[in-house]
Formats: C-alpha cells, structure tokens, sequence
C-alpha cells in the first residue's frame, strides 16, 4: 500500500483522514502521541521539526507527503522546512509527491487587484517571508529530486468551530467602506479535499489558489458573520482610529487588499468546492 506522511497534522488535515486512510497507509509526525489520531488507524511518529536528531525515521518512509507545518514564529526563513527537506534527502527513496499549504500573503498588498499564480512574491511581513521561502526551498526540492511539489496558497480559513467571534464580542472596529480592503476565505473542509486533489492531480512545482468564489471586503465579511451569529455589526473606523485601537498583527492584514482567482484550483485539480462562498459555509455553519 503507498505511504503518505503527514508534517503538521492539524484540524485541516484532520477533516480529510477518513478517506486518507481508505487510500494510504497514513502516517504522521507528531511532538506526542495522540490517541485520536491512533483510532484513526495513523501511525506515529515521534519526532519535532526544532530538534533535527529525532527526524530520522522520516528518510525513505513514504511514497508522499502533506506538509502543513508552520514556520517558527521568528525570522524570515522556514528553518522547519529546511530540516524536513534535510530528513528526507538521506535516503535514496525520495516522495515522489509533496503537498504544501501555504498563505496568499506571500503576494503583500496587490491593491485590491485580481491576482493569479504568476503574481510575482513580494511578501511585506516577516510571516510572510517565511512562507515565501519555504516555496522557495520546495521548488529547488521539486527540481533536484524529481518530486512532484504542489503549493496550496491559502488565504483566511474558517469554519462552524474556527471563526472569530470573540473579536466580534469585543467591539473590535473594522474599516470604514472608502479604507476597506479586500479578503479572501476558503472552509477547512474544501482546504482538506484541495489537498486530496493536489495529491491525486497536482503539477510539478505548480502553484494553487485554495480560495473560494467569494468577492468581499474585511468589513463586510465581519458584518456577514456578525449576521449569521445574531450578534452586534462591530463598528466601522478610519484607518487612524484602527491603529489607535488594533494589535499590529491585525493591522497587517487590513494593511493588505488582493482578490484571489481561483480558476487554476478548479480546472487543473477538478475542485468543486462545497462551500463556493462565505454565505454557503455561515449558512452550514448555522444549519440552514
């Protein structure tokens, strides 16, 4: 039976490992055991990206791997990637396949203009640069080895158990109309089936956009869930007010407006998502 490996086995993943293991021998990296995932059928695998000793039961284990791992939180590069790639090339048996889901941020703010893959990189957060250097590692991976990498760009992932409500209760503004930017989402569950998709039909160093259809500013997107969970619209502010009353993670996503196209999602890997756009998943979300 092939074998996938799992790198950062989260709710995403998780949503997906049903059928995973209807189709792989699955096994996953994990910090400790988990006993969920046993139940699953997962095989485990101790192991930490921060400590590269323990990575080397990962040398010629799978046939393919999904990689979901987040970089560290400091820097500019993915030192966590770098010692996946490091862990894999000491065997001769290389994955013929990899699986990265990746953010939309590495583009940095497009003005709220259309964008397609070919959009060059110009991350503007050290977050960004980080993920943008991951690509960077596993497209130079991809070429010298053979492997088939594909990069899932996602942007904000939500779903009934992943929304941001709290910041909705807290009164936390959103901009008003004329300083709004635009935002894109995808559920975790069409993010999980992308991955599926990008493993059965993913090219070579290619890119995807795991977006949904959805065309929406920031501030409608919270007036939208603020709807749907029968709580207060937060309230609309400048651009100055907002830096006055905002942390400056929050800040850098307001300060960043790109519409996603997701054509190449849906023609290349067949993805027909379940939920095309925000309004479809609130209403699942809410049982309508």
């Amino acid at each position: 039976m092939r074998r996938l490996l799992i790198v950062g086995c989260g709710d995403v993943l998780r949503r997906v490992l049903p059928e995973l293991v209807r189709c792989w021998r699955v096994y996953a990296l994990v910090r400790e055991p988990d006993a969920a995932l046993r139940a699953l059928g997962v095989v485990q695998v101790l192991g930490d990206l921060d400590r590269p000793a323990t990575l080397r039961r990962l040398a010629g284990l799978a046939h393919a791997v999904l990689h979901s791992a987040p970089p560290a939180a400091a820097g500019t590069t993915d030192v966590r990637t770098r010692r996946l790639i490091a862990a894999l090339r000491r065997s001769r048996s290389l994955p013929r396949r990899l699986v990265y889901i990746g953010t939309s941020g590495v583009y940095g703010d497009c003005r709220g203009a259309r964008v397609n893959e070919t959009r060059p990189l110009r991350p503007a957060t050290a977050r960004a640069q980080r993920r943008a250097d991951a690509e960077r590692q596993l497209r130079a991976f991809g070429r010298d080895s053979g492997c088939r990498v594909s990069i899932l760009r996602a942007p904000g992932i939500y779903a009934a158990d992943r929304l941001p409500l709290e910041r909705i209760k807290r009164g936390d503004p959103v901009l008003r109309a004329e300083d709004d930017v635009y935002t894109n989402h995808i559920h975790a569950a069409d993010l999980g089936r992308a991955c599926l998709a990008a493993l059965r039909r993913g090219r070579p160093n290619r890119a995807y956009h795991a977006s949904d259809d959805s065309d929406v500013r920031m501030g409608d997107w919270f007036d939208k869930l603020a709807d749907a969970c029968d709580l207060p619209r937060p309230p609309r502010a400048t651009r100055a007010e907002a830096v006055e009353r905002l942390p400056s993670v929050m800040l850098s996503f307001m300060s960043e407006s790109r519409r996603l196209d997701n054509a190449r999602l849906k023609n290349e890997l067949k993805l027909a998502l379940r939920y095309p756009t925000i309004d479809a998943g609130l209403a699942a979300a809410q049982g309508k």
